[in-house]
């Protein structure tokens, strides 16, 4: 039995797609496992912990819980924003791409000391 041209490209073109699925998915898997996760509590009125030191050009997941009343995150140097809801955890992804001292703060009112409701993230080389 003589198989036409078609056919051929045809399960080229199926294991050409398969295969790049596939170095895609591994690829991001690589990627995931060099994040670095940072959990960032909050409370009336503060942020636990207060000062983050990262790496430029390092991938960084934060992830926000508020344990009392909704809360914000506001890093405008980054313009990276995010609220934080009791009870739930807020994932926030960036590449901090400018080194220095940024600080962040609670832009969202919480009571009577919001006002000292902030920290900060310093980007090294």
């Amino acid at each position: 039995m003589k198989l036409g041209k078609k056919p051929l490209r045809i399960a080229l073109s199926v294991a050409a797609v398969t295969f790049g699925t596939v170095l895609a998915y591994i690829g991001a898997q690589a990627s995931a496992a060099h994040e670095q996760v940072i959990k960032i509590s909050a409370k009336r009125f503060d942020y636990m912990p207060q000062h983050l030191t990262l790496k430029k050009g390092v991938p960084v997941i934060l992830e926000f819980t508020a344990n009392d009343v909704l809360m914000g995150f506001n890093l405008p140097e980054f313009n990276l924003r995010a609220d934080m809801v009791p009870g739930k955890v807020t994932r926030l992804r960036f590449v901090p791409d400018k080194t220095g001292t940024f600080t962040f703060l609670c832009d969202i009112f919480c009571g009577s000391g919001h006002e000292q409701m902030h920290g900060s993230i310093t980007v090294l080389d």
